[in-house]
Order: structure tokens, then C-alpha cells, then sequence
């Protein structure tokens, strides 16, 4: 019988006999949605598929009300990566380049690079970022390093991605207990770390997750919870994009009506819907503007 691959879901799991958590999120529609929307270099495009697949991982171990965003900016050809997931498991990314792109991209060797993992809620204006330290070529280690500054507990994390799926897996020694060990096995997580050694990027990207899970960790007594659908969706609103424009100021948008026939069109670049302003909309947006607006990613 032929093996269903599960697309768009994240599995959070439990190595019970080596006291470490994990996640594993596989992606198949939700992300040929966003690799689809731009004809992107293969490097790249695989990159942004990590991205994505990170950020989804990133939420796996959190109390989440809003949205986890991956964001880099450069001064190379790597202008912008974005990739964020939100507590309904919605997902949506981008990136911009300039040509010509290199075919293989170490992040660490970006000029004037700056990544950030952004975490909260923008309505409500409640929000959390860290600066992550680009001190390795991928950005498996690069987010790896983040966890050991950050948490002070080692993770192991896999990304990989192509065309059709974007799939990673993240790994998490359970935090002491009152000072104790979770698991009184010194060796569990260098065992686990071994086993972990073994999987490549087109085993990652092939395999089922229950089947994966089973095949590297069946000995270490594997409980997974239950899954978490995800899916490709875009947390852009009229009242976001409004925001946005109202941060711009009357001058601007005064100039913009003169220059687009008294109207105002914005077009989401990550699900291309598109929002209209006309004059009287653009003159309610800025009574308001004394209350202030939330600028940003719509």
C-alpha cells in the first residue's frame, strides 16, 4: 500500500527515555502558495522555504497570541527574506533579491545583514523582538545559536526545502525540573544527537513525519501529541493597511491622490488582495491620526 504524505501539518513530540521535546512540520500547498507567488532563484527559494518552515516551528513550544515572523534584511543580493506563522497556524512569506543572485548563499558572509525573530500581536500593539547573531552559513545554525543564547538550553534543528515541500524538524532538551534533570541519562542527548546525525535533506523531505519520527527514535519511546493543521493566510487587513497609510502623514497621501486620480490602491505583495482609498476614506484615516497608527508588515 502506498504511503499518504500529510502536507501542511506540525507534529510536536515527546523522546520520553531521553527527556527531549521536538517538533516536525512538513509543508506542501501552504508553501508552493508562497514559492508560486514570484519567480524566485532556486537558492533562494529554498531558503525562504526554511524560513517559513521555521517559523512554524517556532511556535511549537509557546504561548502565541498573534504572529512569530523570521525576518532578514541585507545589503547584498539578498535584499529581504519574511516568513511568519500565527497562532491559527496561517502562513506567509516573501523575498526580494537583485540580480545577478549567487547560487550558493552563506549568511554569514551578508553585508550589513540584521535578522529578527519577531513575536506578538500588532492590533494590540504587544510586541517581543530578538536579534539573532549571523554566525553560521545556514540557517538551521543560525536559529540553533539563537536557542543556546536565548534559552541557555541546547536544540538541534533541520530545514530543508525544494519546489514542492518546505519540512523541518527541531529538537529541545527538556529544561531541569528544580534544578534536576528531566531524565537522569547523561548520554540521552548526545544518543539522540547521533541518531538526528543520520537524516539527510531528501530523507527529510520524502519521508512522512510518523514514519520519520519511528524510524530515527523508536527506541526512545516516541509520544507524539496531536497535530496541528497549518496553512497558507494572510493577516492583512483594510484596518492594517489603513494604519500603515495613516503612519505616512497628510503630505504624502495628499501627494499620492494627486498623482493616482484621487484614489489610493495598495496591493498586498503576499496574497495580492488589494485595498482602495478615496478621498473621503483618506481623510477619515487621518481625524484619527492623533490616536496614532501601527506601522509595519500589513
Amino acid at each position: 500500500m502506498e504511503t499518504v504524505l500529510v502536507e501542511d501539518v506540525l507534529h510536536r513530540f515527546l523522546l520520553e527515555r531521553a527527556g527531549v521535546r521536538g517538533a516536525l512540520v512538513r509543508l506542501g500547498p501552504a508553501w508552493r502558495e508562497v514559492a508560486g507567488r514570484d519567480d524566485y532563484p532556486a537558492d533562494l527559494r529554498n531558503l525562504l522555504g526554511q524560513a517559513l518552515a521555521a517559523s512554524a516551528l517556532l511556535t511549537a513550544n509557546i504561548k502565541l497570541d498573534g504572529e512569530l515572523s523570521v525576518q532578514l534584511k541585507s545589503a547584498g543580493a539578498l535584499r529581504l527574506l519574511f516568513a511568519e506563522c500565527t497562532d491559527q497556524g496561517r502562513l506567509r512569506g516573501l523575498a526580494r533579491w537583485e540580480s545577478p543572485f549567487p547560487e550558493s548563499l552563506s549568511l554569514d558572509a551578508l553585508p550589513q545583514a540584521v535578522m529578527a525573530i519577531t513575536i506578538g500581536n500588532v492590533e494590540r500593539g504587544q510586541r517581543y523582538q530578538g536579534l539573532v547573531e549571523l554566525r553560521a552559513p545556514h540557517l538551521a545554525g543560525v536559529l540553533e545559536n539563537y536557542f543556546a543564547q536565548s534559552e541557555q538550553l541546547p536544540a538541534r534543528l533541520l530545514l530543508a526545502a525544494d519546489g514542492e515541500h518546505a519540512v523541518g524538524l527541531m529538537l529541545q532538551k527538556l529544561p531541569d525540573e528544580g534544578g534536576h534533570a528531566a531524565v537522569q541519562d547523561e548520554d540521552a542527548w548526545t544518543r539522540v544527537m547521533h541518531l538526528t546525525a543520520t537524516l539527510g535533506a531528501a530523507e527529510l523531505l520524502a519521508t512522512p513525519p510518523e514514519q520519520l519520527l519511528y524510524r530515527l527514535y523508536h527506541e526512545e519511546s516516541v509520544r507524539l501529541f496531536e497535530p496541528r493543521p497549518l496553512a497558507f493566510g494572510c493577516s492583512c487587513t483594510r484596518d492594517r493597511v489603513a494604519a500603515m497609510l495613516r503612519s505616512l502623514g497628510r503630505e504624502e497621501l495628499e501627494t499620492t491622490l494627486a498623482e493616482q486620480s484621487e484614489r489610493i490602491e495598495v496591493n498586498c505583495e503576499f496574497c495580492a488582495q488589494r485595498y482602495e482609498f478615496d478621498r473621503i476614506d483618506v481623510e477619515h484615516l487621518l481625524r484619527d491620526a492623533g490616536a496614532g497608527g501601527v506601522s509595519g508588515t500589513a
